[in-house]
């Protein structure tokens, strides 16, 4: 009896002690415009609070994050909580027209969600348009009180985000693409923590500086918040511990080099074991296709020992070419997840739905351009087009037909040499993709696998796919094409990567599984913004599940319910 008691009253403490540990944490963004100086000019850009990144947001698991939103700018405007369960919060996801209609200028709407079941580093964005060049911010999640993290605790915690800059209108430069049917301009400058570095023109004063200690370790948790462009990130003479990659714990990976795409993070360990001296940090571009021009330039911070000589020049590391793509693939292929590890999810054996998506570039038709064709991109040979009257959440929520179609294929229309661009080139049928908005219907708690085949018709590259809503397990990755028969061999069922954006090998495959348990309307697409626009999307809607639990509720008071036609 007594051992009864015991074990109820520590239950009940542990208990208490969960629910002492959950906070709601509240801000205020105020969206609009700022002029900041970058590369010799002044540029008036959309920014948060004033400021470029935008403010760091620190919660607990557990905590519920309320941000009141202030559109303030010219612009239609939603925030994307990007990689957030949204856990029967749907209505905050933030992607304009899959989720909500854009909130209008002068207009305002609350963001309203808990942070359930992940601990780590993710961030938040802009989610129309090109805005999120200049409107975005880290979302830290830290464990609950009295949960430590599952690998030594470091001396401070640092974000390090890593960005692009234009000197130019970014939503001019966008709508300048679109109507010509070309490429946009590439970026300037890139940027550490919204600063170009010491490369640059007029920004020797410019430049992100880290202090470290002797004998101290840090965490640094790095974000990729770049529009287009997947970055190389090195600091001289330094090894990295990576810990965990979109805010899921990984098996430490020293490794000197860090690889990433748009959309993703990486937590490191660094561990100030140098002499003391200054030492550069830097980024540069990773271009799997080297078929046109990219921003060849690098940004760089300096880290600087306590002691450090003020005179002293910093070391600079070597860093990888533009186009090595070995070097991407064994840090993309070598990490895995720890198993065990706080909220650790298992692999899932059984599997309800098998899917074969291509992803890739195309053609469209376009009467006004100088060639009669923009590039267009499409999964599955469909070119996602959003809606423009409703949401897609609104119109499942509401049944409203009309909105979308529930027709998108589970294997692509045309089987071909996905990967041979001397042959595919040469098909003039391959290239033009129908547009839609085309969308995939599942079971509530159905298991998805799905292989996601690159496809070469007009160049080929890495496509970091970032899936709203769901963390995936990323079970194999490879060149060429999709063999059914001997790549499952090489399937990691015990202990892979858990991501919410994954990098498509260049002329590769990935396969990843994930069960979709959130009733909703989540959308898939490539992060690369330079191709979302032209339809390298498509969507998922979960249907709502047996009990109230598992079944949307209504949309909040203020969400936008109408679509004002500005941007």
């Amino acid at each position: 009896m007594l051992r009864l008691l015991f074990c109820l009253t520590c239950a009940l403490i542990l208990l208490a002690s969960s629910v002492a540990s959950a906070a709601i944490v509240e801000h205020s963004f105020h969206v609009k415009n700022l002029t900041v100086r970058r590369l010799c000019t002044e540029q008036v850009v959309t920014a948060v609070n004033g400021s470029l990144p935008g403010p760091t947001l620190r919660v607990r698991e557990g905590d519920t994050l309320v941000v009141h939103v202030f559109n303030k700018s010219p612009y239609n405007m939603t925030l994307h909580w990007h990689g957030v369960f949204q856990l029967l919060s749907a209505w905050a996801d933030g992607p304009g027209m899959i989720t909500q209609c854009p909130i209008p200028p002068g207009g305002k709407f609350t963001y309203k969600f808990k942070l359930l079941k992940q601990e780590g580093t993710l961030w938040w964005h802009a989610h129309v348009g090109w805005l999120r060049a200049t409107v975005y911010g880290a979302l830290i999640i830290r464990p609950r009180s009295g949960h430590p993290y599952p690998f030594p605790k470091p001396n401070k915690e640092v974000p390090i985000l890593l960005g692009e800059w234009w000197n130019a209108n970014v939503v001019n430069v966008e709508t300048q693409a679109l109507a010509s049917g070309a490429q946009p301009n590439n970026s300037d400058a890139f940027t550490i923590n919204g600063l170009p570095g010491d490369l640059y023109p007029c920004s020797q004063n410019r430049i992100f500086k880290l202090k470290v200690q002797k004998g101290k370790t840090y965490l640094l948790r790095i974000i990729n918040a770049a529009l287009n462009t997947q970055l190389f990130f090195k600091i001289a003479n330094h090894n990295m511990t990576v810990v965990a990659v979109d805010a899921s714990y990984t098996v430490p990976y020293v490794t000197g080099v860090v690889v990433t795409g748009p959309g993703q993070t990486v937590d490191v360990l660094l561990s100030a074991d140098q002499e003391v001296g200054s030492y550069y940090m830097a980024a540069n571009a990773y271009v799997s296709d080297a078929g046109g021009p990219f921003n060849s330039t690098a940004t760089r911070g300096i880290v600087v020992y306590e002691g450090a000589p003020t005179t002293a020049t910093p070391i600079m590391p070597l860093m990888p070419v533009f186009n090595d793509t070995p070097t991407a693939h064994k840090f993309f292929t070598t990490i895995t997840g720890l198993a065990g590890g706080p909220h650790w999810v298992p692999v899932p054996r059984q599997i309800d739905e098998h899917m074969f998506v291509t992803v890739g570039l195309g053609l469209s038709a376009c009467p006004t351009c100088l060639k009669g064709t923009r590039l267009s991109a499409s999964m599955n040979n469909y070119s996602f087009v959003n809606p423009t009257s409703l949401s897609m959440l609104q119109a499942f929520y509401f049944n409203v037909s009309g909105i979308y179609t529930p027709d998108f294929p589970d294997t692509p229309p045309v089987k071909f040499d996905y990967t041979n661009d001397s042959i595919n080139v040469r098909n003039p049928s391959l290239l033009i993709t129908p547009k839609s908005t085309s969308v995939k219907v599942l079971k509530y708690n159905s298991t998805v696998e799905m292989v996601l085949q690159n496809t070469a018709i007009i160049g080929v590259e890495n496509h970091p796919m970032h899936l709203h809503s769901f963390n995936f397990h990323v079970l194999a990755q490879g060149f060429g094409n999709y063999d059914p028969f001997k790549d499952p061999k090489k399937f990691n069922l015990v202990n892979p990567q858990i991501r919410n954006t994954i990098g498509v090998p260049v002329g590769g495959w990935a396969v990843i599984r994930f069960t979709a348990s959130n009733p909703g309307v989540w959308s898939m697409h490539c992060h690369l913004d330079v191709h979302l626009p032209l339809g390298l999307a498509t969507a998922f809607v979960v249907e709502n599940g047996p009990t109230e639990d598992s079944t949307l509720p209504p949309p909040p008071a203020d969400l936008p319910r109408w679509v004002v036609h500005i941007f």
